[in-house]
């Protein structure tokens, strides 16, 4: 199994890249119920508090990468993990902008030590989207701030 997980790797582009990969899995010599593990092992998804579902990147597998939004992962306190738990994905927080911000395998240590750097300057930069001082008690969100009325 650890040979078919270490080849996989995201996609971000269209076309039939995405297809050949359906493709290959049905390949699996276990048929269906070798799919469903790798899937269980190492989920081409990774849900967040906002209710987004973003694409795992596999590329390096010993250190799969969540690259997500901060504000997506708003009250989210531990780093989500693949493997049955055995391994932390590597979070990239990403500015509004998609632009990172900040890399982590310790989603707790950011919100207790990184995080107010990181607001101070994002709240310069991104005026119209909701920097909290408790990111743990704050919804997760995908935009700007409502106007008020």
């Amino acid at each position: 199994m650890a040979g078919s997980v270490s080849g996989r790797t995201a996609y971000h582009g269209r076309g039939q890249p995405a297809a050949v990969g359906e493709a290959l899995l049905n390949w699996l010599p276990g048929g269906w119920a070798q799919q469903q593990e790798l899937n269980r092992l190492a989920p081409a998804h990774c849900p967040v508090p906002s209710g987004s579902n973003i694409t795992l990147d596999y590329s390096n597998p010993e250190a799969p990468v969540l690259a997500v939004r901060l504000q997506e992962v708003f009250g989210l306190l531990n780093t989500p993990t693949v493997g049955l738990g055995r391994v932390p994905l590597t979070m990239h927080l990403l500015s509004p902008a998609r632009r990172p911000v900040q890399v982590t395998r310790d989603l707790r240590s950011f919100w207790n030590t990184g995080y107010f750097e990181v607001r101070k300057d994002l709240r310069g930069r991104y005026p119209k989207h909701h920097w909290p001082d408790n990111p743990l008690d704050a919804p997760a969100t995908r935009g700007t701030k409502k106007r008020p009325g």
